[in-house]
């Protein structure tokens, strides 16, 4: 089976993950941030990632360390879950539309972490989210799961709208990047590691 769970402690948070590659999309995420939850719930769905995520952090402060350390809690989960990588297609892409927004990802699953957010938008709040913690947020899961992403908005006005797009968008390319290959069972390198 292809899972993980992870615990992890901090003065800021208390977060613990439970991840299975092989689901059907559901999950069960509580951060005290509503509309974070969604995000992940459907970043999961879309991903055909089981997920669990319990957080609790310092929201007394501000939403901060909680969505970073998620994202750092989730990428290790990730990378454990993934181990030798083996039969997998290893790299994904999408392009995700939310009504006006429309949103590019890819990815490789390549042991090599770096982000591109190449996503305008308007400051402020969705909800209880700071917009700009969404690339914080993916740079911790790139960074923890040793994952080369890149989201790109094409279009979009709508803050909620973009993000939605943008957190669909990579659990879609994340989903077809985890997809095993029956053609082949060895590392997808010319190396042969990742």
């Amino acid at each position: 089976m292809r899972e993980a769970y992870i615990d992890r402690k901090t003065k800021e948070t208390e977060i613990r993950v439970r991840l299975n590659l092989d689901g059907t999309g559901e999950a069960q995420v509580k951060t005290g941030i509503g509309f974070f939850d969604h995000m992940l719930t459907a970043f999961a769905r879309f991903a055909y990632l089981d997920l669990i995520v319990q957080a609790v952090g310092d929201l007394e402060v501000d939403a901060h360390h909680t969505i970073e350390d998620c994202g750092i809690v989730i990428g290790q989960a990730l990378k454990e879950a993934c181990g030798d990588k083996v039969g997998i297609e290893r790299v994904g892409e999408a392009l995700l539309p939310m009504d006006e927004a429309l949103v590019q990802v890819a990815l490789d699953l390549s042991n090599r972490p770096y982000l591109v957010w190449d996503m305008e938008c308007s400051d402020g709040m969705v909800g209880d989210f700071p917009v700009e913690m969404a690339e914080e947020f993916f740079r911790a899961l790139a960074v923890q799961s040793g994952l080369t992403l890149h989201i790109r908005k094409l279009s979009g006005k709508n803050r909620h709208h973009i993000l939605e797009a943008a957190f669909k968008g990579v659990g879609r390319a994340l989903g077809l990047a985890l997809r095993q290959n029956a053609r082949y069972c060895g590392i997808l390198s010319t190396k042969g590691v990742l």
